[in-house]
């Protein structure tokens, strides 16, 4: 089994301040897919520009102080939970073309957190279509939380891949997201900037600055600290430019060494 996250920097022009796909990525992604060898595969993608400026705006996750701001977060998080499930519709779509089984899983529809982090989720269903031969396509959404002072968080496409690894325990996890991995530092403010092969710790980063890009769901601090909580159990998870022709497709063919590989420094 592999777990391929897309992020939604990739899929979407996720600086933009409404939802426009990047069309031309994801059809040659869901054609690289197509032509990838691979026994079980789930996709989880990111809400990019379907997502992030609706939580902004609405700042989903911050404290409820009142009836009225209740009122208008209710309105935001009904907007985003639309607007990511048409994203979601878009990526099926694109991969049904391409003959790749896909089968939508809305996340808000069975799982849960409390302050932010996933504490019930049942992944039977999953097993059942990984079992049949489909593939399951999950994304960034926003869900009901159990913290009663803000009722309802976003919950990130990179939190969902931990959880999803951690109970599946796939072969491996990648990570397509529009740079080659992790840098030295930041490759688009500095031209010398070097790309790191292998990350076992944060210590490894103390002079990274690429790694300080904020979103409403962590940027790429939030991957990292994902993946590397994964690597404390033994699932290594490699970041990949999938931006480039046929990274996708060599990764999910076995292919090593195309991005950082993140894993245990044991």
């Amino acid at each position: 089994m592999i777990i391929l996250k897309l992020g939604g920097s990739v899929i979407t022009r996720k600086d933009s301040l409404t939802p426009i796909l990047d069309s031309s990525n994801l059809k040659r992604i869901a054609r690289e897919i197509s032509n990838s060898s691979y026994h079980k595969l789930i996709v989880v993608h990111g809400a990019g520009s379907f997502g992030h400026p609706y939580a902004r705006e609405y700042a989903i996750g911050n404290k409820i102080n009142s009836s009225e701001e209740l009122v208008r977060k209710r309105q935001g998080f009904s907007k985003i939970q639309n607007s990511v499930n048409n994203l979601n519709q878009l990526v099926c779509q694109h991969l049904l073309e391409q003959e790749i089984p896909a089968v939508s899983i809305q996340p808000s529809s069975f799982i849960q957190t409390r302050n932010k982090r996933i504490i019930k989720a049942d992944l039977d269903l999953i097993s059942k279509y990984l079992d049949i031969g489909f593939v399951p396509v999950l994304y960034g959404d926003v869900v009901l939380d159990e913290d009663d002072k803000i009722k309802m968080a976003v919950l990130s496409g990179d939190q969902i891949v931990k959880y999803l690894a951690e109970n599946l325990r796939p072969e491996k996890v990648v990570l397509g997201s529009d740079v080659n991995g992790i840098y030295n530092k930041d490759p688009k403010k500095y031209p010398d900037a070097s790309l790191m092969k292998v990350v076992t710790s944060h210590e490894d980063l103390e002079s990274a600055d690429s790694t300080q890009t904020v979103d409403v769901t962590g940027g790429m601090g939030g991957k990292l600290g994902e993946l590397l909580e994964l690597a404390k159990i033994g699932i290594e998870s490699e970041i990949i430019n999938a931006g480039h022709d046929n990274n996708v497709k060599r990764s999910l063919n076995g292919e090593k060494g195309i991005g950082t590989l993140i894993k245990n420094e044991k």
